[in-house]
């Protein structure tokens, strides 16, 4: 019936097909790419593709151990190091691979001595996209989980953080803030005996570690002796003025022991980089306006800030606290440096002294959680 027009008909389909099909090609591969988060994870492409020192989650399969920038193995590994991931599993072009440092910690479940059956498995890592072994990859690791696996981060965090699930800036700022909420608060003479509890030295029972100096030192060595330890407001009370009421005051999460001299000095300065050593603290750099800590406690440093910010946002009576960047921000309910804060998070990955406390916290005294332990991601979802 239509045969005297077909010639003419499949033409204009042709071109209308020519027309449509990149557009729906582009429309598709758009779909397909990752914003780098739990619930929408970058390719390995993606992060072959953004080596820019970024916290992202990334999803793809393993195929086998780099041992060199240009040597990825497929048997035989000789340790838990290290993996090379690809979105493929028959990939043997390492230059669609991305090389993955495995920490100590995760090497146990994750080594591909340990575990040689994980090669062809698929699996989601969080960590800072750069280079290893001189080659594009994912370093200071701080989630993997194989894609078949519930969300991590108790409790259930699949549970904990659905309403977080997929979101980004202000809406993600907002569903935490929900979370994490009315939690139980403690007064200011129990934070001691919590102190004892969720800062406890995992090689001394009898010992609390102190934040700045790093130093293990009896439980009951509290006080305001010189050499005593006290109570650290991390987000420096005066910024705001909260002192010690009940909610901000007392608030775990960001509360640690610290040297009573070496606290008195950092007093209420707010975070940067640079200044002079403080001779008790080594590997702390102080001036008139800011303090940097040890590198090893920097990431846990940011994380409390990052959760207050999050924690108290005005509502309920409750003080509003922001990040900004500035420093010297003496009363004013704000804590600087955000953009340092934010390098400290990636160059100081999650450990299992934070992981412990968030634990603690939450299973004995707060009942909430600081996201930023469960998920470091999120920092940079939030406020870059």
């Amino acid at each position: 019936m239509f045969r005297k027009h077909e010639p003419r008909f499949i033409l204009s389909l042709l071109f209308v097909l020519a027309f449509f099909i990149p557009v729906l090609t582009d429309a598709s591969s758009s779909a397909a790419a990752g914003a780098g988060s739990l619930s929408s994870p970058y390719s390995v492409a993606q992060a072959i593709s953004n080596q820019d020192g970024a916290i992202k989650t990334v999803s793809g399969y393993v195929v086998g151990q780099p041992t060199s920038a240009n040597v990825v193995i497929t048997s035989g590994y000789p340790n838990d190091y290290a993996l090379a991931l690809a979105d493929s599993p028959s990939e043997t072009n390492m230059a669609n691979m991305a090389y993955i440092q495995v920490p100590a910690s995760f090497r146990p479940e994750f080594g591909l001595k340990s575990n040689p059956a994980l090669k062809g498995k698929k699996v989601t890592i969080t960590g800072v996209l750069g280079a290893y072994f001189s080659h594009p990859g994912i370093k200071n690791v701080t989630a993997i989980q194989s894609s078949d696996a519930s969300v991590p981060g108790a409790p259930g965090a699949g549970s904990y953080y659905d309403a977080a699930i997929g979101k980004t800036g202000s809406a993600l700022k907002s569903a935490l803030h929900e979370i994490i909420d009315d939690h139980d608060e403690i007064s200011y003479d129990n934070v001691w005996g919590a102190l004892r509890e969720t800062d406890e030295d995992p090689n001394n029972p009898n010992n609390v570690i102190l934040l700045y100096t790093g130093r293990s030192q009896g439980k009951t060595v509290n006080g305001s002796g010189v050499n005593d330890w006290n109570r650290e407001h991390v987000w420096a009370k005066s910024h705001g003025n909260f002192g010690t009421t009940l909610g901000p005051g007392t608030d775990l999460h960001h509360l640690r022991p610290a040297d009573v001299s070496v606290n008195s000095t950092r007093n209420n300065l707010d975070f940067d980089n640079g200044g002079s050593e403080h001779s008790e603290a080594k590997g702390n750099y102080y001036d008139s306006d800011s303090w940097e800590p040890r590198n090893s406690v920097k990431g846990d440093v940011a994380r409390m800030l990052f959760y207050m910010a999050v924690r108290y946002e005005g509502d309920d009576g409750e003080i509003d606290l922001e990040l900004n960047n500035q420093v010297n921000n003496g009363t004013a309910p704000y804590h600087g440096k955000l953009s340092v804060l934010l390098q400290w998070n990636a160059q100081d990955p999650v450990d299992a002294f934070e992981r412990n406390r968030n634990e603690v916290i939450y299973n004995k005294y707060q009942h909430n959680r600081n996201p930023f332990i469960d998920h470091p991601e999120w920092a940079s979802a939030i406020w870059q």
